[in-house]
């Protein structure tokens, strides 16, 4: 079965290009926009026997009877740099896909969405009767992530006659992270790596950290069913609080931390979000049973991350 995956030089993307190999699957067909960088990258990691890398332009040319979308950004301070281009960017590349897979019917199409989509309603955990809520008469920059995300769901759903689904991603945590990006976790990893003390707001939120493993568990199950258009919500086995990961690093790493009272610490690129993670189990109805916790992952990716720099 021949995989395209467009967007092929994303994190969540090379994770699952190297689940995929490690799982025997062949016949990948790589789409990126730097192709020197992603043939060198499929070099380093021995990957040369399991893809083959194509330019964005290129799409369309090979046949193929699965894509997969994972264009985006994935770094909240990226998305506040590049704003309103966000919506221009994943409207161009689901288009793209679109119009080809209009094309061929008989392919399955699986786009990378996002937990926020839901909008402004994280004031507890979403559930299957969760609506989203977006600030119509008052859009901002942090809105603008969560409508790009959105339309392209809606556009999905209005084409019951493909196969699509959206695979809605709250928080991810691997060891090949960029941990100088800026989320909060490469945040707590880039204070114990650098012995320094993470400096926090006291504000309580819940995550969820999806292991890259469980993710691929998750697409495997959604291959091997028959073809279906609908949306489906990640999840790991168990969340965690923000109290509840802070001691944990501690006791597991060390992490010196320190609560201080500025709303300038934490950056919210895509809004503030207090329980950021879904008990929406749809994905369980077919096979989907995730390993990991939360909390475990953390460490386990952590403790590798650590390894590799020490």
């Amino acid at each position: 079965m021949r995989i395209a995956i467009v967007g092929a030089s994303s994190q969540i993307g090379k994770d699952l290009i190297r689940s995929f190999a490690n799982a025997g699957r062949g016949e990948l067909l790589l789409y990126a926009r730097d192709k020197t960088a992603m043939t060198d990258w499929v070099e380093h990691n021995r990957l040369r026997d399991f893809c083959s890398i194509h330019h964005y332009d290129s799409y369309g040319e090979s046949p193929h009877e699965i894509v997969m979308n994972f264009v985006g950004v994935g770094d909240p301070l990226r998305a506040t740099e590049i704003g309103s281009s966000i919506c221009e960017t994943t409207s161009r590349f689901d288009d793209m896909i679109m119009s080809d897979l209009s094309r061929n019917t008989s392919r399955r199409y699986f786009f990378l969405s996002s937990g926020a989509v839901y909008g402004n309603v994280f004031d507890k955990p979403v559930t299957p009767e969760t609506q989203a809520i977006i600030p119509i008469n008052n859009i901002r920059l942090q809105n603008l992530y969560a409508t790009a995300k959105l339309t392209a769901e809606l556009k999905h759903r209005s084409r019951l006659d493909l196969s699509i689904i959206d695979l809605r991603v709250f928080n991810m945590f691997s060891r090949t992270q960029n941990i100088e990006s800026r989320f909060f976790i490469t945040d707590i990893v880039r204070a114990i790596r650098d012995n320094n003390t993470l400096q926090t707001t006291a504000e309580y939120i819940v995550r969820d950290f999806m292991h890259p493993s469980d993710f691929h568990k998750l697409v495997e199950c959604l291959i091997s069913i028959p073809s279906a258009n609908f949306a489906v919500d990640c999840y790991s086995r168990e969340p965690v609080d923000k109290p509840t990961l802070l001691r944990a690093m501690n006791q597991s790493f060390g992490l010196a931390y320190q609560t201080i009272e500025s709303p300038q610490v934490a950056l919210n690129a895509t809004g503030i979000k207090r329980y950021y993670y879904s008990v929406n189990k749809k994905a369980a109805e077919f096979g989907y049973q995730p390993t990991w916790s939360s909390l475990d992952g953390i460490r386990e990716e952590t403790s590798a991350i650590l390894r590799k720099r020490s």
